[in-house]
């Protein structure tokens, strides 16, 4: 399980979890590309079946700006499914993500929620997921009801070296704030890398 990244330096990793919000996903990708930043989303099926978010991402995919991982299909608590049920979770998003973007989103699995055990965490590696991806920090927004500026004040805590930060493509205010997470990771000299950059897979 990881929560950081290794070695002492001034790279953060900032990972974008779940979400269905269409218009969010946009202004996400249009970040992305405008900033140069790189990041690793965990993305399940319900999200990237939207066309344009699929689209415009599959360039960023290709060229390693954005890494894809596995989140599950539809976002369950795993410590609440069979063996069986589990297994079908993560071999349907890894097929999905294969046949979608080309990509083997292995090693790296986000239990949704961050809800794992010790029987989920062998059943994922049996697949292929030996690494369980947690985070160091939040920026507390898939919380719904969060406003613009408690996401801006998250990321002045959490958004710092070595860390493992997680976030999510939901909530509208997060599309207004974009510049100014950007102003900070700047302003700290902070290298945005993927966990492949990191740990060379």
């Amino acid at each position: 399980m990881i929560t950081e990244l290794p070695g002492n330096s001034r790279r953060l990793a900032l990972t974008i979890d779940d979400g269905v919000n269409s218009y969010v996903v946009g202004t996400l990708i249009d970040f992305v590309k405008a900033s140069h930043i790189r990041l690793y989303p965990l993305p399940e099926r319900r999200l990237l079946v939207l066309d344009r978010s699929r689209q415009e991402a599959a360039p960023l995919v290709e060229t390693g700006q954005v890494q894809l991982g596995n989140h599950t299909w539809s976002h369950p608590d795993l410590t609440s499914l069979s063996d069986h049920e589990i297994a079908g979770q993560i071999r349907r998003n890894d097929q999905f993500l294969r046949q979608t973007f080309g990509v083997n989103p292995a090693p790296y699995l986000r239990p949704p929620y961050g809800f794992h055990d010790k029987r989920t965490d062998r059943i994922a590696a049996d697949l292929g997921y030996s690494t369980i991806t947690m985070w160091y920090g939040s920026l507390g927004d898939g919380n719904s009801s969060i406003t613009a500026d408690q996401l801006v004040a998250n990321g002045q805590q959490w958004l710092g070296a070595g860390r493992i930060v997680i976030g999510h493509r939901e909530p509208d205010p997060i599309t207004h704030v974009y510049g100014q997470l950007l102003e900070i990771i700047r302003s700290r000299h902070l290298q945005m890398i993927t966990l492949a950059d990191a740990f060379g897979h």
